[in-house]
């Protein structure tokens, strides 16, 4: 194999693209990782949820993974893949952005998506420390606090009696919404949740923490955490060029794929958040071994059925030789009684 051929390529360094590849370096297949290094929950100080990795680093687990990898002789390349080309036997060539072409004949997408918060000052750079998303990954940590819940979409309610479970101090923030449906009020109501209307404007932050949410009309209301609503965004580019199927999801089109993570384009497989909007780190793990599984198990039959064929053209072509052969010598021996 050439130096810069790999079975499978793996664009993305995270949970599910290190898993992949782990799988497939256990395999006995040519792996490249690349990475761009631009992990989703870069952000957050610790990630929960995971078990044995509970309220471990991003950063150190990403580590582990990467020096897992290198038992194995996977490679991992600081770069970004910029195009994935099919090159008409089923395969790919990979081009990228500071390095040499690369030959693929799997690829997985592990790229993870972005979060768009809502534009409002101070919500990115507070974004994973007091301004979070999900309860499952930080309720814990901010359990018993006095929580505020912003909403952009009328849905967004719903998150302000899901975190009734952490706290039950939890102020919801109508911002752009303009009203609810009557039984939604009376939910809110139930679970103890104060509305507020009106738009915010921005946050109050003292000792690098947050301590309030400021309206518009001038009026502050003192919370030590803040839950937004973030759209999940797939990042853009290789799979459209590809033309993969898309399904539709609450948070915009997400790639079709089957169990395995295999997307409509034959050879290409989508684990992640690249595949769905709502994978945690434990479940993108699992979506890349699946993936991992899958390809080197149809590489295996590929190449069975490749030497195959090629036993079956030499079995072919032996018995045509043998055949001129015989015919040579009946040739020759009834020259010698003639």
């Amino acid at each position: 194999m050439q130096e810069n051929a790999y079975d499978v390529v793996v664009i993305g360094g995270g949970a599910a693209g290190l898993s992949a590849a782990l799988v497939l370096g256990r395999s006995r297949r040519r792996v490249l990782v690349v990475d761009a290094g631009e992990p989703r929950n870069a952000p957050a100080a610790h990630m929960q949820g995971y078990l044995s990795r509970d309220g471990m680093p991003p950063t150190e687990f990403l580590a582990a993974g990467r020096g897992e990898l290198a038992r194995y002789g996977v490679r991992v390349a600081r770069d970004r893949v910029t195009a994935v080309t099919p090159d008409g036997t089923g395969e790919f060539t990979l081009t990228l952005a500071d390095g040499a072409p690369v030959h693929a004949r799997r690829v997985v997408l592990a790229t993870g998506l972005v979060d768009e918060l809502p534009d409002l000052p101070g919500l990115t750079e507070r974004w994973g420390q007091d301004v979070l998303h999900c309860p499952y990954c930080h309720g814990w940590e901010v359990r018993d606090e006095a929580f505020g819940v912003l909403a952009s979409e009328p849905f967004n309610s719903h998150q302000a009696l899901l975190v009734t479970q952490w706290s039950k101090d939890v102020t919801l923030f109508l911002h752009t919404v303009r009203d609810l449906p009557d039984a939604e009020w009376e939910r809110l109501a139930a679970a103890g949740v104060s509305v507020v209307e009106g738009a915010v404007a921005g946050l109050e932050v003292a000792d690098d923490r947050l301590t309030g949410v400021r309206l518009a009309d001038g009026r502050v209301f003192p919370r030590s955490v803040l839950f937004v609503a973030a759209k999940p965004v797939p990042r853009p580019g290789l799979l459209a060029t590809l033309g993969a199927d898309t399904r539709d999801t609450p948070y915009g089109p997400y790639p079709a794929i089957d169990e395995t993570g295999r997307t409509s384009v034959p050879g290409v497989w989508a684990v992640g958040n690249a595949a769905s909007p709502m994978e945690q780190v434990v479940n993108a793990a699992s979506m890349g071994y699946r993936a991992g599984v899958t390809i080197n198990a149809e590489l295996v039959m590929a190449d069975i059925d490749t030497a195959v064929e090629r036993r079956r053209a030499g079995a072919f072509s032996g018995e045509a030789e043998a055949a001129v052969s015989r015919a040579v010598l009946g040739e020759r021996a009834h020259g010698l009684a003639v």
